[in-house]
Parts: structure tokens; C-alpha cells; sequence
């Protein structure tokens, strides 16, 4: 097993990673009746969009001896309805000041795109992902 989620009442779950014990709380975005006081599960979902492309990046960045510590992604997901469901995800990757080349950019990117999450999201699921270097 990978995890287990624990309901914990009022609309939140406490999920813990089974290998290293970490945990991390969700609550009902306020939209949707929740509080809105923790990560919604679509949150989380968005969120490891932007988690699994900077890994790939990093794998990659790391096999090729290129430094992208300190590289940020800000995450903005967009709810679509009928069904309720993410609509799309924008992730805006900011590189640190470095002097990559056009190549390892172009490598680093498609590397990104190629994240086991970005092939596992359905097509119903709009992903607008924008470096700035």
C-alpha cells in the first residue's frame, strides 16, 4: 500500500504515507462546503502536476550536471462544472537566474512535459504550462 486516509470529520481526511510516516491534512475548499482550512484533494492533485514536472526536471537536470535548485512553479487551478471536476491546471515554472542555454532549456522543458502526472490527468483536464528562464 501507498497510503491510507483517515476521515476525521467536518469534511477533512488525514493522509499519511505509508513508507515515511508524513501526513498531510485536507479540508473541503470553501466552494464546496468546506472551511477551505488545508489542501482540497484538487488542490493536492494540481499541486503534484507542478511536484512531478519539477522532479522530472530535477532527474534530468541532475543526469546532465545542470543546477535548477531553487527553480519555483505556481499552481492555480481552475474548476470546471457539470461535472465538477479540474478543468485546467496553469503552472508557471520560474527558473533561477542561471546561464542554461537555449538547448538545456529545451531539454529541461520537454523532460517537464513528460511527467508521469501530466500523462495521467484525462484530456478533459486543460494543462498551461509556462517557463520563464
Amino acid at each position: 500500500m501507498t497510503s491510507e486516509v483517515l476521515y476525521t470529520g467536518n469534511l477533512s481526511t488525514t493522509c499519511t504515507h505509508l513508507r515515511s510516516g508524513t501526513q498531510i491534512v485536507t479540508d473541503a475548499p470553501v466552494d464546496n462546503q468546506g472551511r477551505g482550512e488545508a489542501f482540497s484533494p484538487t488542490d493536492l492533485v494540481a499541486t503534484a502536476l507542478g511536484a512531478c514536472i519539477m522532479t522530472i526536471m530535477g532527474i534530468k537536470a541532475r543526469d546532465n550536471g545542470i543546477d535548477i535548485e531553487g527553480a519555483k512553479a505556481e499552481v492555480n487551478k481552475i474548476m470546471g462544472s457539470n461535472p465538477r471536476r479540474i478543468a485546467k491546471v496553469e503552472i508557471r515554472f520560474t527558473m533561477p537566474k542561471k546561464n542554461y542555454t537555449a538547448a538545456q532549456q529545451k531539454m529541461l522543458e520537454e523532460a517537464g512535459r513528460t511527467c508521469p502526472v501530466c500523462k495521467s490527468l484525462g484530456m478533459d483536464c486543460e494543462q498551461a504550462i509556462e517557463f520563464v528562464w
